[in-house]
């Protein structure tokens, strides 16, 4: 029996999908993947939030059901509801993709809208998972692509804005300044410098050395940290819904953005992890699982969860696929959405340091982008569909309103006019469906 036991459960099973691993080995591994993407399952939210003048107490509930939910939605990938889920080694969070528009659904409506939004993008998107398998053929590797280029893009000037101080009177100060530098530094040395996985560490070890930079100036307000005690339950509704139709036609099409993002994190866990090619079934339960969480997660008050790439490009190094392994992370994020003062900690972090530490990853969302790109090839048929898209999606949305968007009706000008994302997924949509599938073929009979 003992034998038996032990042939079951082998730290060797951590390179499997299933089987048991070890207690004491598979909590280091799981906390490695949920340390990964930590801070930035929690950056999201305060930067919507602060674009949203949500204030710090009703962020500090924001954020402990942000981790809450994103261990719940890590389970039920791991192990699905159902048809809700992948069974696949994806670990979940409140996603960048949402930031730009979110932050303007915020400051425009207000963040009731935000939380409405989301309750009905995350059912619509969970429909789209459910019926997958009429239409992901148009999700093309290209338009992933140039989906996620622009994406990171959009994230820029974002980050740019964390990194001067936020929405604040001292922005660009020379305070500011140089605590994002500091902390951008820091992540930078610690990259260079660490070995294996901690390396994946690296924007913690920034928020570490940001922060207490920032402690040392007085940037940093404490005195919040244990107003709703060391235990408390997540908070059901902690904001109440608006359904604006604008906002919520808005999420609706980056949901759908989200979900060619998901296509693409899926597929990578699979090939890269399990080295083969991914079912249609994980791709419609990936799906869904990611709209419903969202849906769920918005009843308590959050942003959308989606898969995070910075667990992807982890799978691709380590190879830890183990379900059980990366469930103890998961269990880690919900036990921490129990506890309020962590919450309130990372409320109170300047968002200089959050800048500092967000400006490299968003730059390596633009590269995820490229390199996606280059999978899909640069055919005759991708550069135009490439080109076209930025060329409208960016060019189009860096007017102003009044000089290029004022023929449409209002509810296109809020969709589109500030939101490249949104411009460059339906250009590059609609390009894919038109082009002719055989314009190298046709070329070259042209030249012959």
């Amino acid at each position: 029996m003992e034998k038996r036991e032990k042939a079951v459960s082998s730290i060797a099973n951590i390179y499997k999908l299933d089987g048991r691993v070890p207690l004491s080995k598979a909590i280091p591994f799981g906390l490695q993947h949920i340390l990964a993407m930590f801070v930035a399952n929690l950056t999201p939210i305060m930067m919507i939030g602060s674009a949203s003048s949500v204030g710090q107490e009703q962020m500090t509930i924001l954020l402990q059901n942000a981790m809450f939910m994103a261990g719940i939605a890590t389970l039920i990938q791991l192990y699905p509801i159902g048809k809700v889920g992948a069974k696949l080694p994806i670990v979940m969070g409140v996603s960048f993709t949402f930031v730009t528009i979110l932050s303007y659904v915020g400051a425009q409506y207000g963040y009731g809208a935000v939380v409405g939004a989301v309750i009905v993008g995350g059912i619509f998107e969970g429909l789209l998972g459910l019926l997958a398998k009429y239409w992901r053929k148009i999700i093309t590797p290209v338009v992933s692509g140039v989906v996620v280029t622009t994406i990171g893009y959009s994230l820029l000037t974002v980050g740019v804005r964390s990194f001067g101080g936020g929405y604040t009177e001292n922005f660009g100060s020379l305070q500011n300044i140089m605590v994002g530098t500091i902390t951008l530094v820091a992540c930078l040395l610690f990259n260079i410098l660490a070995k294996s996985f901690w390396k994946q560490l690296s924007v913690l070890f920034g928020l570490f050395v940001g922060y207490v930079v920032s402690l040392c100036l007085g940037m940093v307000d404490l005195s919040g940290i244990l107003s709703n005690g060391i235990i408390a339950f997540p908070t059901i509704l902690p904001v109440t819904p608006e359904f604006n139709i604008n906002a919520i036609i808005s999420v609706c099409i980056i949901f759908m953005v989200s979900a060619a993002e998901t296509i693409g994190d899926t597929s990578a866990v699979v090939a890269k992890g399990l080295d083969r090619e991914i079912t249609e079934r994980e791709i419609s339960g990936s799906l869904a699982c990611d709209g419903f969480s969202s849906s769920i997660t918005g009843i308590f008050g959050c942003p959308p969860v989606t898969s995070f790439s910075q667990n992807v490009g982890l799978v691709a190094m380590t190879k830890v696929v183990n379900r059980f392994t990366i469930m103890t992370g998961a269990m880690f994020m919900i036990l921490a959405g129990f506890v309020p003062p962590i919450g309130a900690f990372f409320s109170s972090i300047p968002e200089s340091v959050l800048g500092g530490c967000t400006l490299m990853m968003f730059g390596t969302i633009v590269v995820s982008g490229i390199e996606m790109l280059a999978r899909a090839g640069f055919t005759q048929r991708n550069i135009i569909i490439i080109a076209l898209s930025l060329a409208i999606g960016i060019g189009f949305t860096s007017v102003t309103e009044a000089e290029i968007w004022a023929i449409f009706p209002k509810m296109i000008q809020d969709i589109f006019s500030g939101n490249c994302v949104a411009v460059v997924f339906v250009v590059s949509i609609i390009l894919n469906l038109v082009l002719p599938k055989n314009m190298e073929i046709e070329k070259l009979a042209e030249v012959a």
